[in-house]
């Protein structure tokens, strides 16, 4: 069965098809590469199943990520589609600690979307900002001011608390680190 055949094949209901592709990953049955060629010639629905695959294996076996893939991502957060962007920032909390010192573009592409109108979008990328902010690299001066920032303005207590559960963490960590 091939990338083409579980997206033609009508039987297979969605989350079978993100855990279909993102099992074949984990078991290198299928490379990244060839999820993101097929996705980047695909209509939004499925490029976004594609990335949430990836979500999926990225989840279970972070080390499948490679620079290729984080370029990727960074490019999707700037989608229109909203699920594209989501799963892209889902994607990026699970491998961010992998590329610590390559994630400027990466915050960069993050932020706007962390005042989207879509709920879901804004808890995505708080995921993957708290991700990026308990990594404590040289963006943090400036990210802990934009997620206080954020914080002040989010309405959503699910939103808020990925933020305020990372800011507790780096700063409890910068209080332990001064004693």
């Amino acid at each position: 069965m091939t990338l083409e055949d579980v997206f033609q094949d009508k039987t297979i209901k969605a989350k079978g098809k993100v855990s279909t592709i993102g099992e074949w990953l984990t078991n290198n049955t299928l490379l990244i590469e060839e999820v993101l060629a097929y996705a980047e010639k695909q209509k939004a629905t499925n490029k976004a199943t594609c990335i949430e695959a990836i979500e999926y294996a990225t989840k279970k076996v972070p080390t499948i990520a490679d620079e290729s893939l984080l370029d990727y991502l960074t490019k999707a957060l700037k989608d229109d589609e909203p699920r594209v962007k989501w799963e892209s920032a889902k994607v990026i909390g699970n491998i961010a600690y992998l590329f610590p010192d390559q994630l400027v573009q990466t915050i960069n592409n993050l932020l706007p979307n962390a005042e989207n109108t879509g709920t879901v979008v804004r808890w995505a990328t708080a995921y993957a900002l708290a991700e990026i902010l308990k990594l404590k690299t040289e963006s943090n001066k400036k990210l802990i001011l934009k997620i206080e920032t954020l914080c002040e303005k989010e309405e959503d207590n699910g939103v808020k608390k990925k933020y305020l559960d990372a800011l507790k963490k780096v700063k409890s960590q910068v209080y332990k680190g001064s004693t």
